[in-house]
């Protein structure tokens, strides 16, 4: 009796025991495999691929923050610009560890990378495209705005400045409706024939309205412009500098010479000048020479020889900047500019630094509150690199983002090879040289891809 309850209770047992080891081997496996339902992580590698096919790449997890229709129009704008110019909408949760310098090894293309990480916004360049202080500048203004919104006020004042080509893996941009209808032309045709006359009065008029707003812009900067050349011309008469004089070297009788060239240059150039977009060869002369006066005062004084630094930007006539200082217009958003020791201790102590004032029909306003043509003016001293930033949210600035300012002054700091840093302009594909000094970094600051570290800016 005893042995078959035994037997009974181990019969009872037997199912409960199965049913306890398949649970237990299913918890096993539900912990050691992902579950099919959970959302895997888009590798960079993936979105480094996409990139090399589209300049915008918004992850499925991240795709509330940017419509697929605001997300292909702002591939648009980058493809038909032909610049180099990627974009990427992530999840906040993204795993951020030395994200830009995996993204660019994954695409391998050099050119300007963006990423909106979340709500964070960020962004890297090699800095043949855009100096690291325009990179900073350009993150800096757009910081708080909405995704859509910042990348929009983002890419359209890095395509007006920076340089480099878009990859050929891009292809083309096609314009819409390439094709005319018959009926268009007719209609053309009709109104041709009809009103031939007329047209072509309209246009002679609007020539000649063209060319008097080009020569009334021309006058004004010449007045800036020739305080320019003068101004250089009394900094070579105190340097008292005698090629002959005890102590002078060879280097010291280059340094001069170049100066000399220089002032002498400028002013044959603003002789010849016949737009206003001609002034930028001459303030990018009287720029060359201020530093060769660097140079040689510098030698002459037994000093280290200066860094080739853009000029002061509260005015240019201050000389080659020597530091860069935070600074915020009224009603503006704060950027770093380049500026002189005096100006940077002004600022240091609260002060106004001394700006560069150009008449108006205002009166005497900052030359980034006046009219468009200061931007060729400016343009010559400061390269393409560093503007962008620079000018953003001024009356200039904006006025030099938009396709009218292009088409009646030039870009006045368009195709560029100099800035802080120049070089190639290149968005060909990645060449193991392009990476220089390349490094690991986190988010945060905005730069290039240059120096290592965190990128000089901390996390998120």
């Amino acid at each position: 009796m005893k042995a078959s309850a035994q037997a009974a209770v181990r019969a009872r047992s037997l199912p409960g025991l199965l049913l306890t080891l398949v649970v237990a081997a299913l918890a096993v496996l539900s912990t050691a495999a992902p579950s099919a339902s959970a959302p895997s992580v888009t590798s960079v590698s993936e979105i480094g691929q996409a990139l090399r096919k589209n300049p915008v790449y918004v992850d499925p997890a991240a795709a509330a923050q940017l419509s697929a229709k605001d997300a292909d129009a702002l591939a648009d704008r980058i493809a038909k610009a032909d610049r180099p110019l990627f974009v990427a909408v992530l999840p906040a949760d993204y795993p951020k560890q030395d994200l830009f310098t995996k993204l660019r090894t994954a695409t391998g293309i050099t050119g300007l990378y963006a990423v909106r990480l979340g709500d964070a916004f960020d962004a890297r360049a090699d800095s043949v495209v855009l100096p690291n202080a325009a990179v900073r500048n350009l993150v800096t203004t757009v910081k708080g705005e909405d995704t859509r919104t910042q990348l929009t006020d983002f890419t359209a004042a890095a395509l007006t400045n920076m340089g480099g080509s878009a990859p050929s893996t891009w292809g083309s941009a096609q314009d819409d409706g390439g094709g005319v209808s018959s009926a268009a032309l007719i209609t053309v045709g009709a109104v041709l024939v009809a009103g031939g006359a007329g047209a072509y009065t309209l246009v002679r008029r609007n020539r000649r309205r063209h060319a008097e707003e080009q020569r009334a812009a021309l006058e004004k900067l010449s007045v800036v412009v020739d305080e320019d050349i003068t101004a250089f011309g009394e900094e070579l008469d105190r340097l008292d500098f005698h090629p002959a004089e005890a102590g002078a070297d060879d280097a010291m009788r280059a340094d001069y010479e170049r100066a000399l060239d220089a002032y002498e240059q400028a002013k044959s150039l603003m002789a010849a000048a016949a737009r206003p977009e001609d002034v930028r060869a001459v303030t990018q002369a009287l720029e060359d020479g201020r530093f060769s006066l660097a140079q040689l005062a510098a030698r002459r004084e037994g000093r280290p020889l200066p860094e080739r630094r853009v000029p002061c930007f509260f005015d240019p006539r201050h000389g080659p900047s020597v530091t860069d200082a935070t600074w915020t217009p009224p009603g503006g958003a704060a950027r770093e500019v380049p500026v002189c020791a005096a100006d940077a201790t002004r600022l240091a102590d609260g002060r106004d630094p001394v700006m560069r004032e150009v008449d108006t029909d205002r009166g005497r306003r900052p030359y980034w509150d006046a009219g468009p043509a200061y931007g060729p003016w400016a343009g010559g001293y400061f390269g393409g690199g560093i503007l962008p930033g620079l000018l953003f949210g001024t009356v200039l600035g904006s006025m030099m983002a938009t396709p009218a300012y292009a088409a009646d002054y030039g870009s006045g700091y368009g195709d560029f090879g100099g800035g802080y840093e120049g070089g190639d302009l290149s968005g060909s594909d990645f060449d193991t040289g392009d990476f220089g000094g390349f490094g690991g970094g986190d988010f945060g600051g905005g730069g290039d891809f240059g120096g290592g570290g965190d990128f000089g800016g901390g996390g998120f």
